[in-house]
């Protein structure tokens, strides 16, 4: 196992590298000019700034409240709407339906709702980013009740389990699956939606730092807050989702993910 995560990392280091070379040598070639194609030591000057003057530390602190403020909301209010859908048909069938549409709504679309319901606030970029993430945790929970084998909820019974003891001791555990991968398609979607959000007026936060250089015509700006933005995005899934994801399925007995 070991092994494994020796070679794996090798592997990433190695195409890390890769994507470096090619993108120096592009930057080299000077096929765009350098205000619309930046180097990787012009990036990497503007983290350096970025993060000397705090202004990368004031941002990325700043969208991490926001993130998690917004995406606790979903999770709460997502995990409740699926098992309401997932025990009612009459819901199902209609308000299931009208969600199962408007989780191909861009986060952008929310936008204009947001602004015309908050005005420019703090409320509006939360509003934005609940919107992104609540539909896809859900979607999960509701697929994950409804996909929960019919004997297992056969053996619960005849073994006593009903009401809460139902829910915690056989309901859940054999949900979990698209639980958590509805947990962590939502924290992907709240992420993002949060970043379109921010870009919505001027404030704190990591989606106007990219509006900031765009504004300045500073392309390694702009490259470097997609860079960290991505980096964060991969940090918390890693950090969080995937450790997460082990432990519940270790303690549960269940199969870890290929993705994991």
């Amino acid at each position: 196992m070991r092994s494994i995560r020796v070679k794996k990392s090798v592997n990433q280091l190695i195409f890390a590298a890769g994507v470096l070379a090619v993108w120096e040598a592009l930057a080299l070639a000077k096929i765009w000019p350098p205000y619309l194609f930046p180097t990787p030591q012009g990036v990497a000057q503007s983290l350096y700034e970025g993060f000397k003057d705090h202004s990368l530390w004031i941002g990325i602190g700043v969208s991490l409240r926001r993130v998690v403020i917004g995406y606790a909301i979903s999770v709460v209010l997502g995990i409740l709407l699926g098992m309401v859908l997932a025990s009612n048909r009459f819901l199902e069938d209609t308000l299931g339906r009208v969600i199962l549409s408007l989780q191909s709504l861009p986060s952008a679309c929310w936008v204009p709702i947001a602004l015309l319901w908050f005005g420019l606030s703090e409320t509006a970029i939360i509003f934005v980013t609940i919107t992104g993430s609540l539909l896809a945790v859900t979607q999960s929970t509701k697929a994950g009740f409804d996909n929960v084998p019919r004997i297992l909820s056969m053996a619960g019974r005849n073994l006593g389990a009903k009401g809460p003891q139902m829910f915690w001791h056989v309901l859940l555990p054999a949900s979990l699956p698209y639980l958590l991968d509805g947990l962590r398609q939502g924290w992907a979607f709240a992420w993002r939606s949060l970043i379109t959000g921010e870009m919505i007026y001027i404030s704190l936060g990591l989606g106007q730092l990219l509006m900031t250089g765009r504004d300045l015509n500073d392309i390694n700006l702009v490259v470097a807050v997609m860079a960290l933005i991505a980096l964060l995005g991969y940090i918390v899934d890693g950090v969080v989702f995937r450790k997460l994801d082990a432990s519940v399925r270790h303690k549960w007995g269940m199969a870890a993910t290929a993705s994991s």
